[in-house]
């Protein structure tokens, strides 16, 4: 684990505020002053000021900052390293974000298990921000994650291509035609997922780049959580766009039904992220497991 005055240090950094601070720490507010006061004086520069009722971070302090989550990160992962090294059970972290986390990880973790039976899979699932996040931190061995991420801050390996789709119900009045203008889809009742999603944001990518801005626009509902917004479609409450891998059962009992949009075919991949070689081994089988399952 790393020194405690640095735990100190980046959850006031995170929080802005010593009594805050003190309050998640479980500890008093002088000792919150007495670490931060004695990395000052190891590192020997100022490392906060108070602006207004907040603690910000100086240049130094947004330096010290950086490298203090890298530890806490490298901290974690070590401690997973070390335990599963001598235990019986090995236990991994994956992240997923909800297409994925919902739709297509379960069954091949499902099978995954039944094989490797001593190894226990640990699913976190989040929307991409989110996700990407908890690999930063280390809360996380092994990201699966849908839509655009910095593909220069962390490793990827691709998992597979994912088409976003057109959802009504079959009472709705889109479904009777063969296709639909992107103009048509922007005008009626659309349910979307959350800004942060990867979903909302490859679609929003796609319209801007066909010259629309979905801020533009008003949106019927926003919804976070995927099977809430398959139920409100196929209720025939508005459309949606979303990946083809989460409406398989919905289309196989007919409640809904997927209609082509006019010169409009939106496609993404899935993709493995990790940060470092630790966990390799998992890791590496794990992803071909995967490839050869989907």
């Amino acid at each position: 684990m790393i020194d405690m005055k640095l735990f100190t240090f980046i959850t006031v950094a995170k929080v802005k505020n010593f009594t805050r601070a003190a309050d998640i720490l479980n500890i008093t507010q002088p000792a919150i002053s007495q670490h931060i006061k004695a990395l000052e004086e190891y590192y020997n520069v100022k490392l906060l000021y108070k602006k207004s009722r907040q603690m910000e971070l100086t240049e130094e302090g947004e330096l010290l900052f950086k490298h203090a989550l890298e530890l806490d990160r490298l901290s974690k992962m070590i401690k997973s390293e070390l335990q599963n090294k001598s235990s019986v059970i090995k236990r991994y972290n994956v992240g997923a974000t909800l297409t994925i986390g919902g739709y297509v990880l379960p069954k091949i973790i499902g099978k995954y298990r039944a094989i490797y039976e001593n190894i226990d899979i640990i699913l976190y699932v989040d929307n991409t921000e989110t996700i990407i996040k908890k690999l930063y931190s280390g809360d996380i061995n092994l990201g699966v994650i849908e839509g655009p991420f910095d593909k220069t801050k962390v490793n990827y390996i691709k998992f597979k291509d994912d088409e976003l789709v057109l959802a009504v119900a079959p009472s709705h009045p889109f479904a009777n035609k063969e296709s639909v203008t992107i103009e048509e889809v922007l005008d009626e009742k659309l349910i979307l997922r959350e800004k942060g999603s990867g979903t909302r944001q490859v679609f929003e990518d796609y319209l801007s780049k066909a010259g629309y801005r979905l801020d533009d626009r008003d949106i019927y509902m926003v919804i976070g959580n995927i099977a809430a917004l398959i139920s409100l479609v196929e209720s025939n409450l508005g459309c949606t766009i979303i990946s083809k891998e989460a409406i398989k059962s919905s289309l196989k009992t007919n409640t809904l039904k997927i209609v082509s949009i006019n010169n409009f075919k939106i496609m993404r991949e899935f993709n493995f992220i990790y940060l470092d070689e630790m966990h390799k081994s998992f890791r590496d089988n794990f992803i071909e497991f995967c490839k050869k399952n989907a």
